[in-house]
């Protein structure tokens, strides 16, 4: 669904404000079944990339260090998001959980050299962050167009990816002409192709 762009923001404020809402009640145990069930399929799709880009989830997104973990020890580079006080997407390559510190929000960030915006075209596969996405390959992100501005950097045959929960996969969502599209939802159910 396409709205006018002051609808469409506040639209995806109230949706997101849902969102939130309900990954917040829902209860650990119910997270951590979801977050098992989706890891094989997140790993699947990541077989044969050498190297992958992911964002650090804090709960209650969808575990993403699990996934982070299992590339690292099979030998897949790993780009994360460096955030602290940068609107302008900046990447460095995961080092081990030693090598994380607090970023923005909290959010664990590597230790390892900032190796800018270009870095994402790297990686044949990319994880984003969602809070909802549609079967077509629309996301809602968490805000601030962060992962939008850092895909233009991304490699022209890139698989970009969202992670969210099923009940996350939505019929339509409001959308803006720079919202950029993914190619594939991995939920605990599995992975869809847009």
């Amino acid at each position: 669904m396409h709205a006018e762009p002051g609808g469409a923001t506040r639209d995806k404020d109230a949706l997101r404000a849902a969102v939130r809402a309900a990954r917040a009640a829902l209860p650990d145990a119910a997270r951590a079944v979801a977050d098992v069930a989706r890891l094989p399929h997140l790993l699947a799709l990541a077989a044969g990339h050498a190297a992958v880009s992911c964002y650090g989830s804090l709960a209650p997104e969808p575990e993403t260090w699990g996934f982070v973990g299992e590339l690292d020890a099979a030998g897949v580079g790993v780009l994360l998001p460096v955030l602290a006080g940068r609107r302008t997407p900046d990447w460095a390559w995961y080092a081990g959980p030693a090598a994380l510190r607090p970023g923005w929000h909290g959010i664990p960030e590597p230790t390892t050299p900032p190796l800018g915006p270009d870095a994402l075209g790297a990686v044949s596969l990319v994880v984003t962050s969602a809070l909802a996405a549609t079967a077509s390959g629309e996301r809602l992100g968490t805000g601030g167009g962060w992962y939008d501005r850092a895909l233009t950097h991304r490699s022209p045959d890139a698989v970009v990816a969202a992670l969210v929960n099923e009940r996350e996969v939505l019929g339509h969502l409001p959308t803006e002409p720079w919202d950029v599209r993914v190619a594939a939802l991995v939920t605990e159910a599995g992975v869809r192709w847009a």
